[in-house]
């Protein structure tokens, strides 16, 4: 009677640890089905290409001791940067000039004693800006680097850097987008052949980073957030889109 006791704890004890080693064996095969598995994949492309449309933005100014005197100024040197840009071939309805802002300008006035006793009026300052939006981007680029000619005839004339764009942006993202995805997927079924598997459906896809940067920068950089360069003419475009395929 106390063998076949012996012999049943034993097959009882051989029976919990087959189911435990059971539950652990499918626990460990539950987690790697709903874990997710397949093959992942990141593609890149990128394209040089050069902007076709410039936007050329500059100010001036001019003072009066009225309001009226100093818009008399403003308006003359509006007239006289017309006709400059007019003269070097650039259509007027490219030419946009901004509302005119005013500022008066006080000084103060101390007593013997070095205190602020009160303020007066001296002047007006006027400032307006210009803007020009051209397709025509070799002419437009020269004569924001040439600006003598309006200095020497008394504008007081600022002129900012060049912005460069292209027009056809988004034909070209679109381009990307369709290299950067072969590239990816090119990538995908090397690697699901060299590991002996099969490539199977797509389980998602989503797109990487965006950039423009100048050609052959050394202060352009990619960056995880993107960048958007409008500083030059000359850029590279730069898509990375992330694949994610079932192996069977």
């Amino acid at each position: 009677m106390w063998m076949r006791s012996r012999v049943i704890s034993t097959f009882i004890a051989g029976l919990c640890i087959i189911v435990a080693v059971a539950v652990a064996v499918n626990t460990f095969v539950g987690y790697k089905q709903n874990s997710g598995g397949g093959i992942t994949a990141a593609g890149s492309a990128t394209r040089d290409f050069s902007a076709d449309l410039i936007v050329w933005r500059g100010s001036f100014s001019a003072s009066g001791q009225t309001t009226t005197e100093a818009y008399e100024g403003i308006k003359k040197d509006a007239g006289i940067i017309q006709d400059y840009l007019l003269a070097h071939n650039v259509p007027k309805e490219s030419i946009v000039f901004s509302s005119v802002s005013i500022s008066p300008n006080y000084r103060d006035i101390y007593n013997d004693n070095g205190k602020l006793i009160s303020t007066e009026l001296v002047d007006y300052s006027l400032s307006q800006r210009l803007t020009i939006q051209s397709s025509d981007v070799d002419n437009i680029e020269v004569i924001s680097r040439d600006i003598t000619e309006l200095i020497g005839s008394g504008v007081n004339f600022s002129s900012e850097d060049p912005e460069y764009y292209y027009t056809k942006l988004g034909e070209l993202k679109l381009e990307l987008i369709d290299a950067a995805t072969a590239d990816a997927k090119a990538r995908i079924n090397i690697m699901a052949e060299k590991a002996g598997g099969k490539v199977g459906k797509l389980l998602s896809a989503s797109l990487g980073t965006f950039q423009i940067t100048a050609q052959n920068s050394a202060t352009d950089s990619y960056t995880s957030g993107g960048a958007f360069n409008t500083w030059s003419r000359e850029k590279t475009m730069f898509i990375s889109v992330k694949l994610h395929y079932a192996l069977s």
